[in-house]
């Protein structure tokens, strides 16, 4: 995948909104379903439809898993490639060390939830047995031929008690099918319904937008709509990426925005005219609203590799993200309401390489040691302005994912005010919506009373699932979160401080 390449094609958001009533499972609330809005509608009543807008119960689970892994792996592992051509001899294919447990192991001390498999890239070759091409690894010397990189991940991932994604890319150059439409899109159909009966639970599909064919090469019209019923189908709790479930961030640096919004704003229901941009800056805000005709819940997910490349390449075994790095990667994806999508490539072996591994385990061990002892747990919380809430201010660190604190509607500000019981030492800050209710929060600060007064010591615009942010160490008995602005009504379900050591501090225990 390039940076370039995935944005020549997005997925129509028309096919998107026209199939999510079709897609649902079984009765389904009118609040995930696309919002219309109309030219007569006043800001204020923008702002009421966009926070009764609300995630399908399995949005809501995608985002809870929060870090996910992604593996590329093919004959681009031997190549040296980023994109193979299509050619490659499946001879080449040997990864006589391959060991998916292995994998799932390095996933699993990393914190990873789920991982997502390259069941086939661009090249064509399948990782799996597939009955209806030879480019697959039963042609390869591997396994004698007998092999099945799919399954073997599939029960590791079962063992470990790890989710299993799986990622078949549109764009073939090996399928001599390409180019003819019909033909090819009953090929890909048929490759999903192989990948997605014979390995059990899939709990995200990835379609990726990459094409490297030119102006002189073949014209593949794919058709998404039966490729996202076949998911639904035979898979009806996975999200598919690219899809009606969520969009990619809009860059492959790791990085989510500033204010990344779940309800977004678009402007029509036609398949053949409407294409969301994910790089939009803005895609949630009143302003954007305003431009638009409809809006839903549309959550980004965000990934980037490990390694400058996506497959693995010994030359890059020197350049592999330092703990620093994935850590501010990390506070920018999961920490702005997005989930992170982290890959990591085997090697030729078959075996995620040692430099990515021990990485992958530092930067696992800091996570955990950061966030093991929630400083506001318990902590005497109180309103300090405007009507009381619906529920007690107490369920916000009551330590419960399921209880939450809001205003009343139409009171979009209020003030909590926590008292930590002693003095306490922290340098992250931690605020959750509860988002099977929407998202709601415009605008927050954090303040800490030092030396008898109020001082700020973060601020933020959105909330969403999770907010993070660091600072350098603070030292307080109160604080106080200050909702600036929300919309229709304000809602937390979970606040945190939390003190991460220097990192060397926490390797060498």
């Amino acid at each position: 995948m390039k940076f370039h390449d995935r944005i020549r094609r997005i997925v129509p958001l028309s096919c998107i909104l026209t199939l999510l009533s079709i897609f649902s499972c079984g009765s389904t609330p009118t609040t995930w379903q696309p919002i219309p809005l109309s030219p007569e509608d006043t800001d204020e009543q923008l702002l009421i439809k966009a926070a009764h807008v609300l995630p399908h119960p399995r949005q809501l689970q995608w985002q809870q898993r929060e870090l996910i892994g992604f593996i590329h792996f093919t004959v681009n592992t031997f190549t040296d490639k980023e994109w193979g051509e299509g050619t490659e001899s499946p001879s080449i294919f040997n990864p006589a060390e391959l060991d998916c447990r292995q994998w799932v192991k390095v996933c699993k001390e990393a914190g990873m939830k789920m991982i997502i498999l390259t069941a086939k890239h661009h090249d064509g070759f399948c990782l799996w047995p597939s009955q209806y091409t030879d480019h697959t690894i039963a042609a390869s010397p591997w396994r004698g031929g007998k092999g099945d990189v799919v399954a073997e991940l599939a029960q590791a991932c079962k063992k470990e008690g790890l989710e299993l994604g799986l990622y078949l890319s549109p764009w073939d150059r090996h399928e001599p099918t390409y180019g003819d439409s019909p033909k090819y899109n009953q090929y890909y159909i048929n490759q999903l319904e192989e990948l997605l009966t014979q390995y059990g639970p899939v709990a995200e599909v990835w379609m990726d937008g990459a094409c490297g064919e030119g102006p002189n090469g073949k014209r593949q019209e794919y058709d998404w709509p039966a490729y996202f019923a076949t998911v639904r189908r035979l898979q009806p709790d996975a999200v598919i990426f690219n899809g009606p479930d969520v969009r990619w961030v809009g860059n492959e640096a790791g990085y989510a925005r500033e204010t990344e919004w779940s309800p977004i704003g678009v402007n029509t229901l036609d398949v053949l005219e409407y294409k969301i941009n994910p790089q939009a800056k803005d895609l949630g805000s009143l302003e954007a609203i305003r431009k638009a005709n409809y809006i839903l819940w549309y959550p980004a997910e965000t990934d980037v590799s490990i390694r400058p490349g996506w497959f693995y390449h010994a030359a890059e075994d020197d350049k592999v993200k330092t703990i620093e790095k994935l850590l501010d990667i990390y506070y920018s994806s999961v920490g702005r309401n997005s989930l992170l999508l982290l890959n990591i490539p085997p090697d030729r072996r078959g075996l995620i390489h040692e430099a990515d591994a021990q990485r992958l385990r530092d930067f696992g061990k800091v996570i955990r040691s950061t966030f093991a002892e929630n400083l506001a747990k318990g902590a005497k919380a109180s309103e300090q302005r405007g009507p009381p809430g619906f529920h007690s201010a107490a369920k916000i660190v009551d330590g419960k994912e399921d209880t939450y604190w809001t205003t009343q509607e139409g009171i979009s500000s209020a003030t909590i005010e926590f008292d930590l019981k002693q003095l306490r030492t922290f340098n992250v800050v931690m605020l959750q919506e509860p988002i099977a209710q929407g998202q709601h929060i415009v605008a927050f600060t954090v303040e800490a009373r030092q030396d008898g007064q109020w001082r700020q010591i973060a601020q933020g615009t959105t909330i969403g699932y999770k907010r993070l942010l660091r600072m350098d160490p603070v030292t307080a008995q109160q604080v106080r979160i200050r909702i600036n602005q929300s919309r229709l009504f304000a809602a937390l379900s979970n606040f945190g401080l939390f003190y991460q050591k220097p990192i060397q501090e926490i390797l060498s225990q």
